[in-house]
């Protein structure tokens, strides 16, 4: 029986005490540590999990009733804490994003790598069957080298979103939508093409004057090879004003066209170059019998993710989402927000003497939209997690 702690008992918790509580059999919840310790009762009495509860992730470093723990603070402090308690013997499970800097990405790599403990960060969307799906289709390569990706994410907030005590500031959020909502979106376009070799980016505050943080960012990335043909562009867009929230991944290929949700076409090219009035049915129809052919997840979304955790442990193998693929997803963000403040394409991976590479050096270069103007400890309201198309 593996025995978990939860470290952080806000708006994503839930999400976690939902996953472990899917398996009774193979893991129980036995410590919740929040800075509001009310906060963390009050979650203990809704999922009955009977854990001790704690003010400070310090205080049970040494508990030996804990195998799993997951971070699930702001994002400033999942570094420290991650770091903690890998160097105590425990394997950790961080939330989206994994860290606010390179630094700390590496840092907690190293903590993972020296005490052989297993470090995975929330990727939860590569749980999801469409984009499973979509990630398998683009393995094939069926539809040629892709040329270009398009990437939306999506998301709308209120004024109010950042008046919460750790949002909207560089030292507390490490950043803004790029970081803090598309992480998601970025995660999945790394894990399905890789890092690119150049980014140009432009950062933007247009809705929120209470946050020194962007709340939108347009960026194009530049592709070598693999999956892409030399010289394939994506465009990432990461918004928190974008009123209904759509979110989509699509992918041009050389020979066809294939996105998230999922949709595909296919041309092909009369002697003139112009498309032929009827499609490739022949290659629309390969591409959606084996997208259809597939199994489906057995669990999905953070279920998903904690049952692959659990059964890395278990078997003493690796997880599918390791502290690699997090530090990917940062290394590209980095790249946007370097890019963006510098108002210049720049070459990844960014190096350990560039100041993006710091927490300091990364708060020194980037532009303050506005001041922070409201710090309050809770927010009330529904916690939504965007759409779930298709």
């Amino acid at each position: 029986m593996i025995s978990a702690a939860i470290v952080g008992t806000g708006n994503i918790s839930p999400q976690h005490f939902k996953g472990y509580l899917a398996f009774p059999d193979r893991c129980k919840i036995t410590h919740l540590v929040d800075i509001f310790p009310e906060k963390a009762e009050k979650k203990n009495d809704e999922y009955k999990t009977g854990a001790k509860v704690s003010a400070s992730h310090k205080d049970i470093l040494n508990a030996q009733d804990i195998d799993l723990v997951s971070v699930c603070t702001p994002p400033f402090c999942h570094a420290q804490i991650a770091v903690d308690f890998l160097n105590a013997g425990k394997n950790v499970l961080v939330e989206k994003p994994m860290a606010a800097s390179l630094e700390e990405c590496d840092a907690m790599l190293e903590a993972a790598k020296k005490n052989g403990k297993i470090l995975s960060v929330i990727a939860q969307n590569r749980f999801r069957d469409p984009v499973y799906g979509l990630k398998k289709v683009l393995d094939t390569q069926l539809m040629g080298k892709i040329v270009h990706a398009q990437v939306e994410s999506c998301w709308w907030r209120g004024h109010s979103y950042y008046d919460l005590w750790w949002r909207g500031t560089w030292e507390k959020e490490g950043g803004g939508c790029t970081l803090n909502h598309a992480v998601h979106h970025i995660d999945m376009l790394c894990w399905m093409l890789g890092l690119p070799e150049k980014v140009s980016a432009v950062l933007s505050n247009a809705s929120h004057d209470n946050a020194e943080v962007e709340d939108i960012s347009v960026a194009v990335l530049q592709y070598a090879g693999g999956l892409c043909a030399k010289g394939a562009l994506a465009q990432v867009t990461s918004s928190v004003i974008h009123h209904g929230e759509e979110q989509q991944l699509i992918f041009q290929g050389e020979k066809a066209r294939v996105s998230w949700p999922w949709k595909v076409t296919a041309n092909t090219a009369q002697p003139n170059g112009f498309p032929e009035a009827e499609q490739n049915t022949a290659l629309i129809k390969q591409l959606d019998d084996y997208y259809n052919s597939l199994p489906k997840l057995v669990h999905s979304l953070h279920e998903g993710q904690i049952d692959d955790v659990l059964s890395a442990i278990e078997k003493g193998t690796s997880p599918l989402i390791g502290g690699e693929d997090g530090k990917r997803t940062i290394e590209l963000i980095t790249g946007i927000y370097k890019a963006g403040a510098e108002q210049r394409t720049v070459d990844l991976p960014v190096k350990k003497d560039d100041p993006f590479y710091t927490v300091n050096g990364m708060k020194e270069k980037v532009p303050h939209f506005y001041q922070k103007s409201k710090s309050i400890n809770t927010l009330d309201g529904n916690i939504t997690y965007g759409r779930h198309d298709k």
